[in-house]
């Protein structure tokens, strides 16, 4: 799946817009294309399984 968007809101409370962005931008800083913020993407990947279960 190297094709997969990560989609995130923009953090401009007057703007939201849902942003797409590819894979590769991980660790990255893009810019919304509605209002001009600059948004920087999470690094890691998302947990997949919700993590361990505390014991």
């Amino acid at each position: 799946m190297a094709d997969a968007m990560i989609r995130m809101i923009c953090p401009n409370l007057r703007c939201k817009a849902i942003l797409s962005v590819p894979q590769t931008a991980r660790g990255k800083s893009v810019m919304c294309k509605q209002c001009g913020m600059k948004i920087k993407i999470p690094a890691g990947a998302p947990a997949a399984g919700g993590g361990k279960k505390a014991s």
